[in-house]
């Protein structure tokens, strides 16, 4: 035996040892969250039940993936190589892509909706936090990303009609583009909401921009190659901003950065025109990678501070909201609800967008599609996790007089207090009143939408371990900082993206629009991108019931269905290459997400309760102006007309969306039974071309005479 295979057979028992306690401490850690009943339930053992389970995922599942159903091959250029123009195709360094690609997915969906979806109790959210991510949403993000990397680049929507046929490839772009600007500009708005008259947050975030400008021309120009070192200064740089922005709010700069909605509206339409149409490599990816460090920074240091302080679940495993469906957060049972509510972080169709968009454009070798795709997933994952034990450690009572709506709770700590009590939980007017001082809030009562309490829970589990009382308010506005540069990272990809996807679709009616690096149609593009959300944005920021308000409900189905988009495209082309027996890697996700979906959708449209169906909704409020009547949220006769409006075009969307969808599936079956009566069908895949980068990556595949000369030796 060679001296190789003797110590490979010597490492061989301790690695079976280490996984094997990692396994044990891992079922010991969801054995007692899934069995402890009526008694204390710290929220470490959430924490090492996800990660336990995050570390055998990474180790043995996405292993398995690329090895037998992907097969990634170093020797072949990838379309950054190939296609290389210094604006959209660059070969990125590994570390500085895995940052920028958790950056642009880590949006909104990770803080907020764990929050929401506390009020089923934290054991349905955990469960379905990790093992959505680890079989559904981490697959879904590196097999789009894989395939769409063997094709060029090409968006979601595209891959779709190029794969999948004409009608289902139509339906498909029509889905995706629609439900892309709906979700940009719900992500502006929340980056809108963060930030209005906030000098601290604006201070700190538009920093940001000056300093990923100037870490792309250092790396590019200065000191080429010096990840670590122009790391080192973006990141001394950007403390600097964020200890700077809590000067200027207690300045006499702080009028200059109190920008009211509509300021900040304008602002983002211009960044992210200006973000889509930049080369790469100047803003988007710098900027990206250093949010990468403050996102990453923050919650690693949240996990910290539970660590340390250990702080009890105060929430039930399994409320009594999880059957009812009558929650006040939000209505409808766990089943379908808790699926949509909690997307980012397990499963979401956006991330789909992204490993289509820019990150298959700048990936240097096909084996890191493996650490950037599930890798980053499972990153996004434990931040959801943290929101959630955010959300689980404070006082129910709080929790509820937080996200309940105003119309339940009333405007006074009193009237929230009693309406509390009503749901069950205790929380008295000066305990409300006192929370809010201890933030420096003037109220915490009806704060809904997940964010601000995501900051309450942040702020007590960060002064328990730095700075106690006394820094309660810095953490929690720091938290509010953060929530807000989290998610704007996703809207300047994102609108990126969003270009390669109108490029694309316009490509097929006029081909020079489909050429990525054709200066015109980058301008155009980018322009009609940001117009559509923007406006959007514009009416949700001016009225409250206008706009993107009005198409906010579809948030969480919409996203929901790109990832049933997604899996499709991936389904089909897996069994187009003839690996019909691996087919269920993706096949089996998408048949779970079609039914959350298409029952939600159901439920959505049919259901006769008001508070979840939009046309029984749309009755309820038509029937009320019969009768002379103002329903809350409305505040005067306009109002009402408005939500029956909104509740019309809810309602209509979510039908369009679910017909469109079934479109793209039955239009892929048919595919699908094609390709196994023939065993296989041609697709796009671009024909192979040699690599001639080198690059020293851990794991990666050698050159076959390499690779089997030493499986030989072995």
């Amino acid at each position: 035996m060679s001296e190789t295979g003797m110590r490979r057979r010597a490492v061989a028992p301790r690695t079976v040892l280490v996984w094997t306690a990692v396994s044990v401490v891992g079922a010991i850690a969801w054995g007692v969250l899934a069995l402890a009943r009526g008694e204390e339930v710290s929220a470490v053992w959430l924490i090492v039940a996800a990660l336990a389970s995050y570390a055998i995922a990474y180790r043995f599942y996405s292993r398995f993936i690329a090895r037998r159903v992907l097969e990634p091959d170093d020797t072949r250029a990838t379309p950054a190589e190939r296609l290389d123009d210094g604006v959209d195709f660059q070969p990125t360094d590994r570390r500085v892509l895995l940052g920028h690609h958790f950056a642009a997915i880590a949006g909104a969906g990770p803080l907020v909706g764990p929050v929401l979806a506390a009020q089923m109790g934290y054991l349905p959210g955990t469960i379905w936090i990790v093992v959505g991510v680890i079989f559904a949403g981490a697959v879904q993000d590196m097999v789009v990303l894989f395939l769409s990397m063997r094709r060029d680049g090409k968006s979601l929507g595209q891959m779709a009609r190029d794969e999948i046929g004409r009608v289902g490839g139509a339906a498909a772009l029509l889905a995706v583009f629609a439900i892309m600007i709906i979700l940009l500009a719900v992500l502006a708005l929340v980056v809108v909401n963060a930030l209005a008259d906030s000098p601290w947050g604006t201070f700190s975030v538009a920093m940001t921009i000056p300093i990923a400008l100037f870490m792309g021309v250092y790396l590019r120009f200065l000191r080429p190659g010096q990840v670590v070192e122009t790391t080192v200064i973006g990141v001394a740089l950007l403390l600097l901003a964020i200890v700077a922005g809590g000067w200027v709010e207690n300045s006499g700069l702080a009028e200059a950065f109190t920008w009211s909605p509509k300021t900040l509206v304008f602002c983002l339409v211009a960044y992210g025109f200006v973000a889509s149409v930049l080369p790469v490599w100047l803003l988007l990816a710098p900027r990206d990678y250093l949010s990468t460090f403050m996102k990453v920074g923050t919650i690693v240091l949240l996990a910290v501070g539970v660590l340390a302080s250990a702080p009890t679940l105060q929430a039930d495993a399994v409320s009594k909201y999880a059957g009812s469906g009558e929650g006040p957060v939000f209505a409808g049972a766990l089943f379908p609800f808790l699926f949509i509510t909690i997307a980012c972080g397990a499963l979401s169709g956006f991330h789909a967008l992204v490993a289509s968009g820019t990150t298959p454009k700048l990936i240097e070798k096909e084996s890191q599609v493996r650490a950037i795709g599930y890798g980053a997933m499972l990153m996004e994952s434990f931040v959801a996790v943290m929101a959630l034990v955010a959300a689980c450690v404070i006082d129910p009572g709080l929790y509820y007089a937080m996200n309940a709506p105003a119309g339940v709770l009333g405007s006074t700590a009193e009237s929230a207090s009693q309406a509390v009590a009503n749901l069950g939980f205790t929380i008295t007017p000066e305990q409300l009143r006192s929370a809010a001082q201890a933030v420096e809030e003037s109220s915490l009562i009806a704060r809904t939408g997940g964010a601000p309490t995501l900051a309450v829970g942040m702020s007590d589990i960060f002064s328990e371990v730095f700075g106690g009382d006394s820094l309660r308010a810095f953490w929690y506005h720091f938290a509010i900082m953060f929530e807000a540069l989290f998610i704007l990272t996703t809207v300047d990809a994102g609108t990126r993206v969003g270009r390669f996807m109108l490029q694309d679709m316009l490509g097929n009616i006029w081909k020079p629009m489909g050429r990525v690096n054709w200066k015109p149609g980058i301008w155009i593009a980018s322009g009609l991108v940001v117009l559509g959300w923007g406006y959007f944005l514009y009416a949700g920021a001016t009225d409250p019931l206008g706009g993107i308000n009005q198409l906010f409900p579809l948030f969480g189905i919409a996203n929901q269905l790109l990832a049933a988009i997604a899996l499709t495209v991936a389904t089909t082309i897996l069994i187009k290459r003839g690996k019909l027996r691996w087919a269920w890697v993706t096949g089996v996700p998408l048949v779970w997400d079609v039914a959350v979906t298409y029952t939600a959708g159901w439920q959505k449209i049919f259901s006769d309760d008001p508070r979840v169906g939009f046309f029984a909704q749309r009755e309820r409020y038509a029937d009320a102006i019969g009768d002379g009547k103002v329903l809350g949220p409305a505040k005067n006769m306009d109002d009402m007309h408005t939500v029956v409006l909104n509740s019309t075009v809810d309602g209509v969307l979510i039908a369009v969306f679910l017909v469109l969808v079934a479109v793209v599936i039955v239009n892929a079956a048919v595919i699908c039974v094609r390709a196994i009566r023939a065993g296989s069908l041609p697709t796009t895949e671009t024909p192979y071309v040699e690599s001639q980068l080198h690059v020293s990556l851990p794991g990666a595949r050698k050159p076959a005479t390499v690779a089997a000369s030493e499986t030989d030796r072995a």
